[in-house]
């Protein structure tokens, strides 16, 4: 009896230049290689990354657009600065949207997904207690996008990605502050509630992360 051909999967569709350049200059904005209030220079940008001018271009654009560049009469683009008062309405702002996410991920996850998403919450825990920031923050990345996958809810993911950047930026900019046990244990209550498809305890790990941001932005304030 002849066997059966195995059928292989399609390769994941060709990312387009100007999303890698804007995950590449997003990624450089919340680790604070770009400083907030610095002077966006196009033809750096091309240098630093070796990314062509036009995706570099369009993915500065895009930018303007969600307030993550702002653009200045005769200083032309500079990376938006941040404001501890404003810093709080971005989290409040955000955890409405990450409620929403966890409650449609808990309810539309694949089970691989499930999986996939505990896998990420247990690194951070890991990551958090070895005390390793690089792989607290791959990991962390890594759970924001099988989430935001799971959820299906594109309009909410489209709305959170920005914010997510400026918290992300905000912790980097601030760390000395946070705690990234406390940060690791509620992405893990999170993504036990997804995993287990039950909405309400998927929640209650959003607003259990919404309040470690929300305290942890109070504490910098404070200081």
């Amino acid at each position: 009896m002849a066997r059966p051909k195995k059928t292989l999967a399609p390769p994941p569709p060709k990312r387009r230049a100007a999303d890698v350049a804007y995950d590449t200059l997003e990624d450089m904005i919340s680790t604070l290689q770009l400083q907030p209030g610095s002077q966006v220079a196009e033809g750096e940008l091309v240098e630093r990354t070796l990314l062509g001018r036009t995706p570099i271009r369009e993915a500065l654009l895009r930018m303007v657009s969600t307030g993550l560049i702002v653009q200045q009469p005769r200083r032309g683009l500079l990376v938006s600065g941040i404001d501890l008062a404003e810093h709080l309405d971005v989290v409040h702002t955000r955890r409405v949207l990450e409620c929403l996410i966890a409650e449609c991920s808990a309810r539309r996850a694949t089970e691989a997904q499930r999986k996939d998403i505990v896998r990420c919450a247990e690194r951070m825990v890991k990551a958090a207690g070895a005390d390793k920031l690089a792989d607290y923050m791959r990991a962390d990345i890594e759970l924001d996008r099988v989430n935001h996958a799971a959820s299906q809810n594109y309009s909410a993911v489209k709305a959170v990605l920005p914010l997510i950047v400026q918290c992300r930026r905000f912790w980097y900019a601030y760390r000395h502050a946070g705690d990234l046990t406390e940060g690791a244990a509620a992405h893990l209550q999170l993504a036990e509630g997804i995993a287990g498809g039950n909405e309400a305890e998927a929640i209650a790990g959003a607003q259990r992360l919404s309040d470690y941001l929300q305290g942890f932005t109070q504490r910098v304030i404070a200081i």
